[in-house]
């Protein structure tokens, strides 16, 4: 076979393998020569890009990190203006492509996390990035959203991302068991038609602060 001319086309095949086996299987269950045989390169080539598993691991979070930066970018170019349809786009968005999948794996980063974020601290280096970009963006979002009247003022924009990012990940769990998006579908429909909805205005003491006509 002749040698490629592009030294990236054996990482990116590595990565790629490993991040399909990965999400198919875990981490502890899948092994290098899993991956090389699935990006079709010979083990020892494995090594001569990444010193390690562990390392491995971690570019491929990295790598993922990025791939959700640029495809939450996308959905914001197609997401209507106004802030709260913007964020209700791009959870529909999540849900239809979660859907869509023939396997329900969930998000890579909540999956890495649950298995080696206490085994690996340069994994839970990348991890804990990757899942605090996610809410720095959703909180942007809602900092908007509350700057238009559409979500409640009295919690910070970072502390309702926090938990829209709980809720998300308990909710891909339940997803993964279920076999079903029904999860993901009402836990936004509570977090964003419930939870977050402003408090209803106070019409008695609204009414004592109007002018008198008499």
């Amino acid at each position: 076979m002749a040698r490629t001319a592009d030294k990236t086309d054996i990482p990116d095949r590595l990565t790629k393998a490993g991040r399909e086996l990965f999400s198919r299987h875990g981490y502890n269950a899948t092994g290098i020569q899993q991956i090389t045989d699935h990006a079709g390169v010979p083990k020892g080539s494995f090594y001569n890009h990444f010193e390690s598993k562990e390392a491995f691991a971690a570019a491929i979070v990295t790598q993922y990190a990025d791939y959700l930066q640029r495809s939450w970018e996308a959905m914001m170019e197609a997401a209507p203006p106004e802030p709260m349809a913007a964020i209700h786009y791009v959870f529909t968005q999540m849900i239809a492509y979660h859907q869509s999948r023939t396997v329900q794996a969930g998000c890579l980063i909540g999956n890495f996390a649950a298995e080696i974020a206490l085994s690996s601290e340069t994994c839970r280096a990348v991890l804990q990035a990757a899942q605090l970009a996610w809410r720095e963006r959703l909180a942007g979002m809602i900092s908007q959203a509350q700057a238009d009247g559409a979500i409640r003022t009295d919690i910070a924009p970072a502390e309702l991302s926090g938990l829209v990012w709980d809720a998300w990940e308990g909710a891909l769990l339940r997803m993964k068991l279920e076999r079903s998006v029904e999860p993901l579908r009402r836990s936004v429909d509570l977090m964003f038609n419930h939870l977050f909805q402003p408090a209803a205005t106070d019409v008695s003491a609204a009414a004592s602060h109007r002018p008198t006509t008499e």
